[in-house]
This record gives structure tokens, sequence and C-alpha cells, in this order.
């Protein structure tokens, strides 16, 4: 019997994975046997991220792309299908926040760009992509997003909302390609200690209150969402559409 977690020959793109989150879930894909494609704005973090993988006897390729513009996106997808035939599993991990403080304050630039990269890019990449998948029999997709969009804040409004949205977005999709045997889920990861959130963990006051808040008495590592994404695109996950994974030490429970 093949391993339910297994991801031979699948092909994987997943944006924003030259660090973080991102870097552990290609890294993950590509250990149960994906062929990656690592991708953000920077080709050469993204070939650090390659070489490792091809290094531990992985398959990736490097695809720079900036989720923001639609003509990079569509080459994202367009490259993929050209190194390796098609698509497979798509991991949407890329995201912004350029605003931190009240909903009063932000402008509308900022607010543009939030739901611009964290939802209408998602979107862009899951309708270029999925009519691959399902030529190809089916597949799966994966958007990260966050407890955000579970919890209220004083300080990251705008970023939960589009992270709220990415719920909607995959339970919608889920919807529209479960027939074709696509699936559609999203992982909402807790504090993790990444580039991206460092302005938060590196509060330790802030910190000390999380941690004792939460269950596991920590905040994540990387590694405790890319084994969560590499679940969700393989066929251990097969029965699993449209729905939130939750991943953050159980704060959200107490």
């Amino acid at each position: 019997m093949p391993s339910p977690f297994g991801l031979d020959n699948k092909v994987a793109i997943v944006t924003g994975s030259s660090r973080g989150i991102g870097r552990s879930i290609a890294e993950h894909c590509a250990a149960l046997g994906a062929k990656v494609v690592v991708s953000s704005r920077k080709a050469d973090a993204c070939e650090e991220v390659a070489a490792g993988i091809r290094g531990k006897g992985g398959e990736a390729t490097v695809i720079p792309c900036n989720i923001s513009r639609k003509p990079e996106v569509e080459a994202l997808i367009d490259g993929t299908i050209k190194q390796y035939g098609g698509i497979d599993v798509l991991v949407c991990n890329a995201a912004v926040n350029p605003y931190y403080g009240p909903l009063a304050g932000i402008s509308d630039e900022a607010f543009d760009k939030i739901m611009a990269s964290n939802i209408k890019s998602n979107l862009w990449l899951c309708n270029l992509a999925i009519p691959n998948m399902v030529a190809r029999g089916g597949g799966a997709v994966i958007i990260i997003s966050s407890i955000g969009g579970i919890r209220g804040t004083e300080v990251l409004g705008a970023y939960g909302i589009s992270k709220a949205a990415d719920f909607a977005l995959a339970r919608n999709l889920a919807c529209e390609w479960g027939p074709k045997n696509v699936r559609v889920n999203c992982v909402a990861p807790g504090l993790v200690k990444t580039d991206f959130a460092r302005a938060l963990w590196e509060n330790e006051e802030m910190v000390k209150r999380r941690n004792a808040a939460t269950p596991l008495r920590r905040i994540g590592m990387p590694d405790e969402i890319g084994g969560v994404a590499a679940f969700l695109a393989g066929p251990a996950a097969s029965f699993i559409t449209g729905q939130v994974i939750v991943a953050d030490g159980g704060v959200t429970i107490s």
C-alpha cells in the first residue's frame, strides 16, 4: 500500500516560499516526493531554497513572482506547466501586511493593497491553476490564512479581514470545483516565528502574555505549519475540502 502522505511525482507551486512558512511547505512537499516550484519576488532567495531541496535529493525549480501583478501570476502558472507538464498542488502562501494599527487610521492605498495581495491574487492563482488540475484528474489547493480571520484585534484588522475572506474563498471554490475532484482548504496558523511576524514575536511582553494564554505555552515554528499544508495536499486528506485547519497551539480555544 502506498503511503497516504506521499506526493510522488506531484507538481506543487508554493508562493512566498523563499522563507518562513512557505519555505517549510516547499521543503515538506519536496521531501514527500513532489516536484516543487519555489516562488517569491526575489529569485536569489528562491534559488537558495531550491538548491537546498535538490541537495537533499528532491526536485525544485524557481519561478519568481510578485503575486500582486497579474502578468507575473500568469507567467508563474504558464511556466510551471511548461516546466513540468501540469499542476497538482497549489499553495497560496504569499501575503502582505503594510499597516499595523486601528482600522480608523488605515489609508485607502494600504487597505486596497492588503485586499488585492491577500485575496484577489489567490483568486487569480486558483482560476488559472485549477482548470489544469481538472485536466489531470484533480488536485489540491491550500490557502495559508491566519487565526486573524477568526479573532478580532485592535491593530491587525485589515489583515484579519483579508484572512477571513480567504476562508470564504476556499469554501466557495471547494463547492465549485469539488465535482471535478479539486479540493480547496485553508490553514490558519497562530503566531509563528517567521520574519513576517517578527514585530509580534520580538515583543517579549506580548509573547509572554500569548504563551500564558496558549495551552501549549509557546508560539509555533514554520515546520509545524509546513507539515499541515503537505498533509492537505496528499491522499491522506482526500475527503477534506472547504475546511479551515487551525494550527495555533490551542490559543483560540482558551
